[in-house]
């Protein structure tokens, strides 16, 4: 079976040529080929396949909000072809019998490569670490107690120096979690004006500078998840001029979205961290074009009607991502200028796989490499409505918004998984 992907433009450059697509890979590159299926793809952008650091994807323990199957679908639907799954399930994955079953639920899908993100301390308590070595066996590549920082020093010491020796990466969720205490809402003017309890820029900034000391310290990798103030830009520029071997990624919402959205009192823009100021999103997105932070990652949080229809406190944070992102880079990133096309590929594809080690992820798109592909109309928009989402939450904070660019197709080593706005399954 072969096909062809018809007069696209590889990253939005040159002229429109075919893409011959043989048994998962890149075969042929030219004009006039012909395939068994034909995928006219005029005046669409081909790009490799997105990555997704960070996913909340529920499955074990809160199937009601989202699973596996769901979370893939979304995935496929927004262009990605994989995503990491975060430890915080329940139960925690903090061990190798959880995180080989989400892997194999996500082979059994087969939507995307969803690949476990392990827990780094047993339970997600920061106290005793967990089953690394066992867990780094199974396939883990990246571990990460989001939803809660490795507050303690010693103990990401120690994470880091081990992580080294199995040569994979810690991601931290940067929050002093004393100085965060009842925190309801970016510290500012904002959150003192509704009479929300702030959460100061210096709770993430803090952790982001110790972290990198240490990482620079051991030689080892350390991933910052989820970036929300300028002033961890600055710092992630200061570590990595220093040689830390630190990366960085930044979400959707964190570029587009501030804390104005607060004014409302709706739940929905309650996320963690919290929007901040619109001078930091704009920094965000500085940092983002020249690679400060060096890529998007959704952190798509699906959560229960119940659990974001109430008063503002007893909410849970997050949002959905998985969807919407695209759209939002195209909106924040490539209609100002900041980013081309080869520039949204870097950042939602090329840097995300090369910091998780993905060897067959991210890849040019070029004669033998995987047909790992997104195709995209950039002429395209559409309208957000949460219950028209794949997930089975709807908490998405763009209901209503009309976003620029859609994904007309999905490819998995050359197999469809998403055409013109359903997934094959």
């Amino acid at each position: 079976m072969t096909l062809v992907i018809r007069g696209a433009k590889p990253y939005g450059e040159g002229d429109p040529v075919d893409l011959l697509i043989r048994d998962g890979v890149i075969a042929e590159i030219g004009n006039g080929l012909e395939a068994d299926e034909v995928i006219e793809a005029d005046g669409l952008v081909a790009l490799p396949g997105f990555v997704d650091l960070h996913t909340h994807l529920r499955e074990p323990g809160r199937e009601d909000t989202e699973t596996i199957e769901t979370g893939s679908r979304a995935a496929a639907l927004g262009g990605y072809t994989a995503v990491f799954a975060m430890a915080n399930t329940d139960p925690v994955a903090d061990n190798a019998v959880i995180v080989e079953h989400v892997w194999r639920r996500g082979q059994e899908v087969g939507l995307v490569d969803v690949h476990p993100v392990g827990a780094v301390t047993v339970g997600l308590k920061g106290e005793k670490l967990a089953e690394l070595g066992t867990m780094a066996k199974a396939g883990v590549r990246i571990f990460s107690d989001d939803g809660l920082c490795v507050a303690d020093p010693l103990i990401m010491r120690r994470a880091l120096e081990y992580t080294k020796a199995l040569g994979v990466v810690i991601a931290q969720h940067a929050e002093e979690p004393r100085l965060t205490v009842g925190a309801q809402a970016h510290e500012g003017e904002t959150a003192a004006r509704l009479g929300l309890t702030g959460w100061p820029a210096v709770a993430e900034e803090s952790i982001v500078a110790r972290d990198c000391l240490l990482a620079l310290h051991a030689g080892a990798k350390l991933h910052v998840c989820h970036v929300s103030t300028e002033g961890t830009a600055e710092v992630l520029r200061w570590a990595k001029g220093r040689g830390t071997q630190v990366s960085a990624e930044v979400t959707p919402h964190h570029l587009l979205l501030d804390d104005d959205r607060l004014n409302t009192y709706d739940p929905v823009n309650k996320v963690n961290p919290p929007l901040r100021t619109a001078n930091d999103a704009k920094s965000l997105r500085a940092a983002l074009a020249d690679g400060t932070v060096d890529c998007v990652a959704t952190d798509h949080a699906p959560h229960a009607h119940q659990d974001k229809d109430c008063e503002w406190s007893a909410a849970r944070p997050g949002m959905l991502g998985l969807q919407t992102a695209l759209p939002i880079v195209v909106a924040t990133m490539v209609e100002p200028g900041l980013l081309d096309w080869r520039g949204v590929a870097r950042v939602m594809s090329e840097r995300p796989a090369e910091i998780a080690g993905l060897p067959d992820q991210g890849r040019p798109i070029a004669v033998g490499e995987p047909a790992n592909l997104t195709l995209v109309d950039p002429a395209g928009r559409w309208t957000v409505h949460g219950a028209d989402l794949a997930s089975i939450a709807a908490n998405t904070p763009y209901e209503g918004m009309e976003l620029p660019g859609t994904v007309v197709a999905t490819l998995l080593r050359g197999e469809v998984t998403a055409r013109d706005g359903k997934a094959v399954r």
